[in-house]
Order: C-alpha cells, then structure tokens, then sequence
C-alpha cells in the first residue's frame, strides 16, 4: 500500500472528460507568489552585497587600527586615544552588519515561503511540510482513512503554523466537527483573513526567526495553579536586606566598618534567601528556558495587535486578549525582560553581583507577581494565537484555491449535497468531479465498479471535503450544502500483530464504533469501503444489509462500495432507502480506461481478469 496518499491520487489515468484547471482564477495566486518571491529574492541580494562591503571596511577598520597601534607603539609616539576612533567605528559597523544580516536571512524565509506556496500550487508539496503525523490514531473513525495526516495529507497541505499552539488547534478542528455557530464564525473570520497575505508572510518569517526548538505550549505552566504575590512588605523587606548588604560591604572594603559587621550582615541575607528558596524553584520552573518561547509569543501577539479586523470572530478574539488595558504582546514582552535578567544571574561575570544583592530572589518576586497579575490569561493568550495560526492556514487554503467554493451549513437531519465534488489532495487540473446526494428520500449510496475505477477516492473525497466543511473552510466543489455530521470510514482497515486482531475483525470493532457514533447527538456520514469483504458472500450480504440498515435507522447517511454484485440487492429494502450508483471502465488497445465518472445503476463489466491478463497472469495468459 502506497504510504503517499498525494502521489497515490496523482498516479491515476484520466481519460474522457475532464474538468478543467480554471487557470484564468489560479492566475491571481501563483503570479502574486512569483511577484513576492522575486521581490524577496532582490532584497536578499541587495542586502547579501551590503554584507560584502561592510565586512570589507571592517576589514579596512582592523587594518587602520593596527596601523594606528603601531604608530603608538612605535617611535611615533602617537596618542592612544586615536584608538578611541577605529574602535568606535569598527563597533558601529558590527551593529550595522548584524541589522543587515537579520534583513538578509528575512528576505530569504520570505522566498522560502513564497516558493513553498508555489510548490502547493505545482501539487510538488507533499513531504515538504508539517506532516502533522503526531496527531494521527489508528483507531480514530475516519483520520488515517481519509489521510487526514502524514506525508502527503490533508493537514500538510492545509498546515502553515509556527507554533505549537497553531499546530495543535487545526489539528483538533479536522479530527471532530465543530458546532454550526463555530463553523460559521470560523468561515466570516477565513474570508476576511484570505488576501491578507502581508499577514500570513510575517506570521511565517516571525515565527522561523526563533529556534526550532521553542516549546511555547510548556507556557500553559505559567498558569496552571494559582500564584500567591508576595506582598509589598516581603519585596521591601528583599531589598533593604540587599541594600545593608551592599552598604555593609562597601563600608568593609573602605575601612570604615568591621568584617564582624559585613559577615553578619551576609548571614542575615543568607537567611533570609534560604527562607525564600521555595520562591526561587517555583519561578524557575515556570519560565526556566522559555525565553525563545516568550519571544515567539510575544511576536506573533504583537503582529496580530497591528493587523485591522473588521469581522466580529476576528474582532471579540482581539477584543478577550487585552488585560487590564494592557496588550498581551506588552505583557508577554515584560516577562521576557524579567526572564533575561532572572537568568542572567548564571553569568559568570555577573554572578558575584547576584550574590551579593539576592539577585535571584528578587528576580523570582518579581515573576511571582507577574504570574499573579497576568498569569490567569496566559491559556487564552495561548488559544488566540493557536486560532489565529489555524484560521490562517485555512486563509491561505482559500487563497490559494479561489474557485473553491465555503459550504451551506444546516440545521436538521442529516445532508451531504453536492456538486461538482472533488478530491483537494488532487491536482485541479486533474480532478474528475461528481454530484452527490445523500438525505432526504437517498440516504445511502450503494457504489459499485470494477478495481481502480474511482470508488474508493469518492468515499475520501465525500469524507475530506466534509472534515474541512466542518472545520470552516471552503471546499472542492461548485456548490456544497450539508448538516452537522459525524464521520466515520473503513477505508484503511488493517490487522494489527500487536493487537492480535485480523482485518476482518477489525473491521467489525470499527464498525460498532460507528454504530455508538450514529447514536451520539450528531448524525453519522458513514463510508464503508468493500464491507465485510473478508467473509463468504452470503454472510457478507447478510451483515453489510443489517448494518446499512441499522445505521439509517440510527439517523446515519453515508455510502458504501463493493464488488459484491449482491449487495447491491440492500437497495431494495425500503427501509434502508438506497440508491444503486456505479463507475464504468473500458479495454483499449490493452490497457484499462476509466473516466471516473459516476453513473446511476448497478456495474455490468468487471475488469479483474483483464488487468489480470494484461499482467500475464490471467487464465488466457502464454506461459513462460
């Protein structure tokens, strides 16, 4: 089994008609992503030769220093202070450099960037992204048999968070449907976030200007038990301890007090800091290496605080981050300063200062009173950048695919209407699209057809568009209308030697998990691909009738395929109210066509011993 789903999709042969690529609406993305990475690419050159000619005049600063050295030293006997002059300016070049430099490496994440999205254009994008594999559960109802994750996946195609928090907040938007007022804010808030592309550039170079290796979630500790501020007696106590210190050190080393006076000073404050010791360990860890964190976090804040909303979602998401008046990005920026200065008490060159004042005591108090003031709202500062990152994603989805269409979410019984349905994993150019109807009088499709005719990807295409319908985004299709729905397949079932189960057995324990779902609150859209295919035809027909059944009695609707011709007999039974559909194939000069079309009626042709000839392995086959 091909573990791309991507390179799956796009190894098929399309033949007959097709629907075509729009190329006059994916003008507009790829020839402003060209128009941007070109842009980047001069200024990265630009600042690449900046960089070249000030490490030339550094260079010829080094030279003039050491020339003027030499003539201090030497007979000369001129004044040193004329190394005040190339000291200066080699620093002011330093300083210069690094600001070129950052300019520098900014232009080129923005081509990275911009590249990126000329990939996902090309359909050259599966395994360049986040995979988004940690998220996937094989015993979830529908994530890996949709390809909701790994190489080649929904998530990587969609993903362009920085963040944990981003990471973590698509992920949970595709793995369960949201509530109709949510689908619908999220849809307002992805519109209107759609040709904001300045924004989604800074989110994504912001956010690659910090190590890799930031872990912004372990920020959740800054607000995980509540903190207790030290009062204003404790913190000046803290300092006049360290004042006396100072004082009765500074005295010593004049002569004007006693060592018995300075060491009993010293006693007091190492009591005092032994008292205090809990203090220090709680604050150091809650923020102990999370500067790069604070710094990412304050960063993305800050460049959302910049950006004008208009759409209610956008504007309640900024409108609930602002504390006290104050702006998280001002906030999360004042703990990073506290943090710098908590940890630069490790500094060997500082550190005899530090132990000299309780440095970090007074650090820990600080933070303590910072965690007290704003710590409460550290989980929503959190979850509004994991939103906003998520909502971008699913903006530069939209953007990126302007014929998609944002689906009709209703209330009610159980809907999928469609048409025009398409698999997004697919290239546009090369996606055979589909009317589908499920509800109402249809609430099954029976789907047959010969191997590799297209059965399969309709399940996934029907399933995935639902998930993203689900999760606010818009669609492959020309036109969507649908209820809140739970998905559920079995698509990729598999036996498990860990487990100790057989295919077929698994097969029946996600089936029963369907059946719990479709007795949930929220109606079931079923895919079942080739059900019970692992027994004989009677039992399969038997079973795949009842449970087709009992899940419509439950209220579900969904599809199912097979080869089984006999199956096709559960359309018959009023009360699972199905419809026979199926894909047609056709024998040319030796090789199998399909056009993947889907037809009403029951298949009459089977392909299994033509491929099997074709092969050599047929019946008819010559033998070798």
């Amino acid at each position: 089994m091909d573990a791309n789903p991507l390179a799956r999709y796009q190894r098929l042969t399309y033949a007959g008609s097709i629907v075509p690529s729009m190329p006059d609406r994916e003008v507009a993305p790829r020839a402003e992503y060209r128009r941007r990475a070109d842009r980047h690419r001069e200024r990265a050159a630009e600042a690449g030769r900046r960089e070249e000619s000030i490490s030339r005049a550094r260079l010829g600063v080094a030279l003039a220093a050491a020339l003027i050295a030499w003539l201090v030293l030497g007979a000369v006997r001129l004044s040193a202070v004329w190394l005040v002059v190339p000291a200066a300016a080699f620093a002011a070049l330093l300083v210069v450099h690094a600001r070129v430099r950052r300019r520098r490496r900014r232009a080129e994440r923005g081509v990275a960037f911009y590249e990126r999205g000329l990939a996902r254009l090309d359909g050259q994008w599966a395994g360049a992204g986040r995979t988004g594999a940690r998220f996937l559960d094989p015993h979830h109802p529908y994530a890996d048999d949709l390809d909701i994750f790994g190489e080649g996946s929904l998530y990587e195609l969609l993903c362009g968070a920085r963040t944990i928090m981003g990471e973590e907040m698509l992920a949970a938007w595709l793995l369960a449907p949201s509530d109709l007022p949510s689908v619908r804010a999220r849809q307002a808030a992805v519109q209107e976030l759609t040709p904001r592309l300045d924004l989604r550039e800074d989110l994504a170079v912001l956010g690659e200007e910090v190590a890799a290796t930031v872990r912004p979630d372990a920020l959740v500790a800054l607000a995980t038990s509540a903190v207790r501020a030290a009062g204003p007696r404790l913190r000046l106590g803290a300092l006049a301890v360290s004042a006396a210190t100072l004082g009765a050190v500074a005295l010593w080393s004049t002569g004007w007090a006693t060592p018995t006076l300075a060491l009993g000073v010293l006693a007091l404050q190492a009591v005092v800091h032994w008292r205090l010791r809990k203090r220090v360990r709680d604050a150091e860890r809650a923020v102990a290496g999370h500067g790069p964190d604070l710094e990412l976090l304050a960063t993305v804040l800050e460049r959302f605080e910049r950006e004008p909303l208009t759409s209610p979602p956008l504007v309640q998401l900024r409108d609930d981050l602002t504390t006290e008046g104050q702006r998280p990005s001002q906030a999360v920026r004042r703990l990073r300063l506290l943090v710098d200065l908590f940890d630069s008490r490790r500094n060997q060159f500082f550190a005899p200062v530090a132990l000299l004042t309780m440095w970090e005591v007074h650090g820990a108090l600080a933070i303590e009173a910072w965690r007290a003031r704003h710590g409460a709202s550290v989980v929503a500062w959190l979850t509004a950048v994991g939103q906003l990152e998520a909502l971008c994603s699913l903006a530069g989805f939209a953007w990126e695919h302007p014929a998609d269409v944002y689906p009709i979410v209703d209330e009610g019984e159980a809907r999928f209407e469609a048409q025009g349905l398409g698999h997004p994993l697919m290239p546009e150019a090369r996606c055979v699209r589909n009317d589908v109807a499920l509800g109402g009088a249809t609430r099954v499709l029976i789907v047959s057809g010969s191997n590799m005719s297209g059965k399969s990807t309709l399940l996934r295409a029907v399933g995935v568009n639902a998930v993203l319908a689900l999760a606010g985004a818009p669609v492959r299709a020309t036109r969507l209308r649908l209820s809140s729905v739970s998905v559920g397949a079995t698509l990729r079932i598999r036996d498990s030697l860990q487990e100790g189960t057989s295919r077929f057995y698994a097969e029946l324990v996600r089936l029963r998990d369907l059946v719990r779902i479709a007795d949930g609150p929220i109606p079931l859209l079923f895919l079942l691909d080739e059900i019970l295919h692992g027994t004989n035809s009677h039992d399969r027909r038997l079973g795949a009738a009842a449970v087709v059944s009992g899940l419509v009695q439950r209220g579900a609707i969904g599809l199912v395929t097979t080869h089984d011709l006999a199956l096709s007999e559960v359309a018959n039974d009023p009360g699972v109210r199905a419809a026979n559909v199926h894909f047609e194939d056709r024998l040319e000069d030796g090789q199998m066509v399909f056009d993947y079309r889907m037809r009403p009626g029951i298949v009459r042709t089977s392909n299994a011993l033509a491929l099997m000839r074709t092969l050599g392995l047929g019946p008819d086959a010559p033998s070798r």
